[in-house]
């Protein structure tokens, strides 16, 4: 049996310090690119125009911005460019999806999502019940992966939508969101994915993944905080919604509110990088994470979470015996900056309901953490980070 680590307070391991903390946390938010700051910059000052306004100049330079942020965002996800609609986040994006569908319907439907989901879309999903709607929340197995045959399985008369995410924000399995997307299509079930997670590394299609509505995120991408997009299917099947915000009708009645100029062509500039960086990055992020997984696991008793396979290409999440998370984090503050659990969550200390999922209230689920670099990660980084985690491991088992 696994033992359970000290809770004292221990000083820093001082002997891999490193200048400062290596940022392993780029699931929960990335760094904004600097070609994408250098993009956004000029819609702060002398571009300021309101793009309603486009009886006038300022006005048409804002809103030609605005379009093409949503041209560069609708090509990263092989859509249209007028099936994009602009949020706040994505958050915002799953509510409207979710809600926008059900607020059309006379009377109770039925939904399916996933035990894994983000909050955005559990909580949700949650409403629609104390609504009077059905939903069948699916478990998945060990790897986190769910089985599109218990998506089918799941099916009524009565099924409106299924919400799957491509990949998980805490342990990184990609879901089979294809053949998940092809089975409700062949049931006229409409089928939305959060993409949060995927943009930067996966490459998606909606239309060869058959997905009908899709969530994107800005700041997962190395792109700005606080805007998002949703995708809106507008051909075989046409997407309706209903309209979950009022005002003055902007993003075609679905989001009103002055467009955020800078934000959304942070946004497109974030999302047309990733496109062209996404093999590259992948590739290395990859290698690099199974690098770091190896020099940790010589350690014995180390566990990798989440598929082993399919899986992004920058997430390590890992139980290590003996290892109490929060305690590890503490001890390595000044060394590097990674996640005990998904940062959208509050400050309440608790399992995360994903590792509940895969593991039920077991030591693995309890003493999980993420590591997960990114764009600009080196091989130093790493190195150090790397040296600290072994260090501090040790540390709290005792041995050092």
């Amino acid at each position: 049996m696994p033992h359970t680590a000290a809770t004292a307070v221990i000083e820093p391991v001082a002997e891999v310090a490193a200048p400062g903390p290596v940022y392993l946390d780029h699931n929960a938010t990335t760094p904004l690119d600097p070609a994408v700051l250098r993009a956004m910059l000029p819609f702060f000052t002398e571009h300021f125009g309101n793009p309603a306004s486009v009886e006038h100049a300022h006005g048409n330079v804002a809103q030609s911005a605005v379009e093409r942020a949503r041209d560069e965002t609708a090509r990263a996800i092989g859509a249209r460019a007028a099936e994009v609609i602009f949020t706040g986040g994505c958050t915002e994006a799953n509510n409207l999806a979710i809600l926008g569908v059900a607020r059309l319907q006379s009377g109770p439907r039925h939904f399916i999502t996933t035990q894994i989901e983000h909050p955005s879309v559990l909580e949700v999903f949650h409403a629609l019940e104390r609504e009077g709607h059905s939903v069948t929340f699916l478990g998945v197995g060990e790897d986190g992966r769910v089985d599109p045959d218990s998506v089918e399985a799941a099916f009524t008369e009565e099924t409106l939508l299924v919400s799957v995410m491509a990949a998980n924000n805490e342990v990184g399995t990609l879901q089979p969101i294809r053949e998940i997307g092809q089975r409700c299509e062949e049931r006229g079930v409409l089928f939305h994915s959060d993409l949060a997670q995927a943009l930067a590394y996966v490459d998606v299609d909606v239309i060869r993944d058959h997905v009908h509505l899709a969530s994107v995120s800005g700041h997962k991408a190395y792109g700005p905080k606080g805007v998002g997009a949703l995708y809106v299917r507008s051909r075989g099947p046409r997407v309706r919604l209903a309209q979950i915000l009022f005002g003055g009708g902007q993003e075609r009645g679905l989001r009103s509110g002055t467009v955020n100029v800078p934000l959304v062509v942070g946004l497109g500039a974030a999302l047309a990088i990733a496109q062209r960086r996404r093999d590259a990055d992948s590739a290395r992020l990859r290698d690099a994470s199974r690098e770091l997984f190896a020099r940790l696991e010589r350690l014995g008793g180390v566990w990798l979470n989440g598929h082993p396979q399919e899986r992004l290409p920058n997430n390590l999440s890992l139980s290590v015996e003996g290892v109490e998370p929060l305690a590890l984090i503490r001890l390595l503050r000044a060394n590097a900056s990674f996640s005990a659990s998904s940062a959208c969550a509050t400050n309440e200390v608790r399992t995360s309901h994903v590792l509940l999922a895969m593991f039920g209230d077991t030591w693995r689920a309890r003493q999980a953490f993420r590591l997960a670099p990114g764009r600009f990660t080196t091989e130093t980084d790493l190195e150090g980070a790397g040296a600290a985690l072994v260090a501090g491991i040790e540390r709290l088992r005792g041995g050092g």
